[in-house]
């Protein structure tokens, strides 16, 4: 199962490709888009209410493969950490994979007990324009350099558990929430 966590402030294609890239690459039954009801590091200026932030969700999700879920805001955790504990606990023998964009991975230090998360979620970093080298020198990824997997072992990162962790190389979707408001600010 992967989790893509994020604002969806909109959902956009940017966030279909990654849902569908690691279906494809990482063997994944499902991924959940899991809207988040209030990211703690982004401002609340300029968010969108969270019914509305998971109705676009749900509009690029097909509800079969690619499910668009408020579960955080159903759990009332406002950290990914916590989010993943009761996942575990509720889902035992679901292996999940977090999946990140480079972006992500830079600022995972700033992540509640980023630490724990590593520890016990696999995670998926897909790259984003700008950000890939940034990334693969941050701090997290020196810190989880001993737990890196070639992109060779994608596919079997759910079954390898944690912790583990790899970087996909792929084609980059350059969609971007923040410049889509911009645009229909614009409008």
């Amino acid at each position: 199962m992967g989790l893509l966590g994020g604002s969806f402030n909109p959902a956009h294609e940017g966030h279909l490709h990654v849902a569908e890239l690691a279906l494809k690459r990482l063997g994944l039954d499902q991924v959940w888009l899991m809207v988040s009801p209030g990211n703690p590091l982004k401002p609340q200026r300029g968010m969108a209410p969270a019914a509305e932030r998971l109705a676009s969700a749900c509009g690029i999700a097909d509800g079969r493969r690619i499910i668009a879920t408020g579960i955080e805001g159903k759990l009332h955790t406002r950290y990914t950490v916590d989010t993943l504990r009761i996942l575990r606990r509720h889902f035992p023998r679901m292996r999940f994979v977090w999946l990140m964009g480079a972006d992500n991975l830079e600022q995972l230090p700033a992540w509640n007990e980023w630490l724990q998360i590593a520890r016990h979620t696999s995670f998926a970093v897909l790259p984003r324009p700008t950000y890939n080298e940034r990334a693969l020198a941050s701090q997290a990824a020196r810190r989880f350099r001993p737990m890196r997997r070639s992109a060779r072992a994608a596919s079997i990162l759910a079954q390898l558990g944690a912790p583990a962790w790899v970087f996909l190389p792929a084609r980059q979707n350059h969609a971007s929430a923040t410049a889509i408001r911009a645009q229909s600010s614009g409008d």
